[in-house]
């Protein structure tokens, strides 16, 4: 070892293979610590000794440069955190639903482009990078920086950040297009057409007609009726123990009511929509319904649409938003006033029959009568 002269523990290492490093060494408190500054070579002696200065100045103002060194070496990686994010936070406070489309966010998304990083290392140019690559899929580009704010907030909460260095912060999000889809008055009655024809040429069982039923007839999410069982039911409600919005009380019209009273029951199976195995439920709907939907020629309609259509139909003929978002469970008003302008078209309509009205009245009254004309 050859101590500098000049700056007091500032030295160069020599090797017997003759390779040479340069270090500091400093106390700090009761210990004294070596902090490797590089190899001769890379590094020249006076650049290694401008950085020892650095180094003896950061120990001066009290920082332990060798164990943050340390600390930062061993620093859990973004794949670690996302491992623990889904296993102690996810797992604990979020529904089955989340919980799976965090998985499929973070397993398809951030862990394959930024897992290898370190938690602290993680920039908001590593975000919007991400966030770019995914333009194509606008609405899963925003939804994947979503999940990443989620856990690097909880990443601060937990002393892996400092706080209020979420790098996901001032990402500015894909302009989405929401998706409304409603099934005209036709296009409901095609659909049923569909349904029931092919219940009787045995396409799908009868518990595949009613799920697709009771969603048009209830406003229901399709995991609410999936996953119904025969003790949540009433004569006049649904009563869901949990739900995406928690508690849910839903009116139970006659007509659903006689969907379901016509199923037969599986004995030891809870669950009203049931499939093959003995004790679950129908867990693939989606497949039926992509032969169902094109059979009734509406390519472009998703299964949630059928609940849009409740919504469009109620607010059509004139139920009150407040009360709509009671029987839709939704968490705000906001959301249930999305269908407001369908009220608005309702009243045009009314409006204009009517003026059509009123002025066929009065053009009958003046071809009975002469010519009006006014004389000068």
């Amino acid at each position: 070892m050859i101590w500098d002269g000049d700056v007091r523990g500032f030295g160069v290492r020599v090797f017997p293979t003759g390779k040479r490093s340069y270090l500091v060494q400093y106390r700090a408190g009761r210990r004294t610590r070596r902090l490797t500054l590089g190899q001769h070579g890379p590094l020249t002696t006076d650049e290694a000794r401008s950085l020892a200065k650095q180094r003896l100045g950061d120990v001066a103002r009290g920082d332990d440069p060798s164990e943050t060194r340390k600390q930062k070496r061993m620093a859990p990686t973004v794949a670690a955190l996302c491992d623990r994010f889904m296993a102690e936070y996810v797992a604990e406070h979020c529904k089955p639903t989340t919980f799976a489309n965090y998985k499929t966010a973070i397993t398809t998304h951030v862990k394959p482009k930024l897992g290898m990083l370190q938690i602290a290392d993680v920039t908001r140019a590593d975000v919007a990078e991400l966030h770019h690559n995914m333009k194509a899929t606008p609405y899963h580009a925003n939804r994947v920086v979503m999940v990443m704010s989620k856990m690097f907030n909880v990443a601060e909460d937990w002393g892996l950040r400092a706080e209020g260095t979420n790098p996901t912060r001032r990402i500015k999000k894909y302009k989405e297009v929401e998706k409304k889809r409603y099934l005209s008055d036709d296009e409901q009655s095609r659909l049923g057409e569909v349904l029931f024809a092919g219940l009787e040429r045995g396409d799908y069982s009868e518990y595949v007609v009613a799920a697709f039923m009771l969603l048009l007839l209830t406003g229901c999410r399709l995991r609410e009726i999936q996953t119904l069982k025969w003790d949540y039911i009433t004569r006049t409600h649904l009563e869901l123990p949990d739900s995406k919005t928690g508690r849910r009380r839903i009116p139970l019209p006659r007509e659903a009511w006689d969907v379901l009273d016509a199923l037969p029951r599986r004995d030891g199976n809870p669950y009203v929509i049931l499939g093959d195995k003995a004790d679950g439920h129908y867990n693939d709907l989606q497949k039926p319904w992509r032969k169902i939907r094109a059979r009734a020629g509406l390519d472009d309609v998703r299964i949630h649409d059928l609940r849009h259509t409740y919504a469009s139909v109620a607010v059509t003929n004139g139920i009150d938003p407040f009360m709509l978002k009671e029987i839709m469970g939704h968490k705000n008003l906001t959301t249930t006033l999305r269908y407001a302008h369908l009220a608005d078209d309702a009243v045009q309509r009314a409006a204009g029959s009517v003026a059509a009205r009123l002025a066929g009245a009065i053009r009958k009254d003046r071809r009975a009568e002469p010519t009006l004309r006014v004389v000068r």
